[in-house]
């Protein structure tokens, strides 16, 4: 019988998970197939539950459902931390995990980058940035969150203090943590389409010995991006992160290595196509 795996979320029409899952199960011959579910925030518990109930491997979260669904679960510490869960698996009971940090942390060392002793400037204060601060902060880096509302960084900071290094701070102070920082880390959705031109720096502001990895993947080429290549600093685009924590999604529910370049074909191919 097909297992069923899928991602909740509301919009969810935009998720490029089912091409990447459906490629992967498809080439290590897994009997499964993944769909996009569109559920409201107030039908969630009955979204999860329900899916237990008709024996689903696993789900995936995506906004605006993560930090409710960490209440419906057996969350792991690590993503208790966080706040948020964005996969649940159903093989023993109803477990919660937050991959995205993990994610964001291969996405770098897929480009030989470790964040021991760097100092990572994130833009944003939302769930993504969460994850990745957390995980970050375990790994050594020492970080700083920019963020529109300055007291959402300042408690978040708080928060990763428990475990590392981590000043939070707001948008004005940009041009000097830019040119302090090893790593700057966009974890916000300004340059997503339609909105394509934005952004948050320019290359006026950057430096070449600066690494930018933007977590939009549509458009893959982002505006930031291309202000950073014009001040030849390093870049990573958004696929990388969505491919690692999906791989690490893929994992948990069948206790088997993802085939990564399988996953990134498919998402590039889907979106370039």
């Amino acid at each position: 019988m097909k297992k069923i795996y899928g991602v909740i979320g509301d919009p969810i029409e935009h998720s490029l998970s089912p091409i990447m899952h459906n490629a992967s199960f498809q080439e290590l011959g897994i009997n499964a197939v993944y769909h996009a579910f569109q559920v409201e925030l107030e039908n969630i518990t009955s979204a999860i539950l329900g899916a237990k109930a008709l024996g689903f491997g696993g789900l995936n979260v995506t906004i605006p459902l993560k930090e409710k669904a960490l209440d419906l679960v057996d969350a792991s510490p690590l993503a208790k931390k966080i706040g948020a869960i964005n996969t649940i698996d159903f093989k023993d009971d109803i477990l919660g995990y937050n991959t995205d940090g993990i994610g964001a942390k291969r996405a770098l060392e897929k480009h030989g980058i470790d964040v021991v002793g760097k100092r990572v400037l994130i833009l944003g204060a939302g769930g993504a940035a969460r994850a990745i601060a957390f995980q970050f902060a375990k790994g050594g880096a020492t970080l700083f969150i920019a963020n529109r509302t300055e007291s959402r960084a300042i408690e978040l900071s708080k928060e990763v203090r428990t475990i590392g290094d981590a000043f939070g701070t707001g948008l004005e102070e940009l041009p000097l943590l830019i040119k302090k920082a090893d790593i700057l880390v966009n974890s916000t959705s300004v340059g997503m389409l339609p909105k394509t031109e934005e952004t948050l720096v320019k290359a006026d502001q950057m430096h070449s010995g600066l690494i930018v990895f933007d977590l939009v993947y549509n458009p893959i080429d982002t505006r930031l991006l291309r202000e950073a290549k014009k001040a030849g600093a390093v870049t990573i685009d958004g696929v990388d992160m969505l491919v690692h924590q999906g791989a690490e999604s893929f994992k948990i529910w069948t206790s088997k290595n993802a085939p990564i370049d399988v996953m990134e074909d498919a998402v590039r191919c889907a979106l370039r196509c």
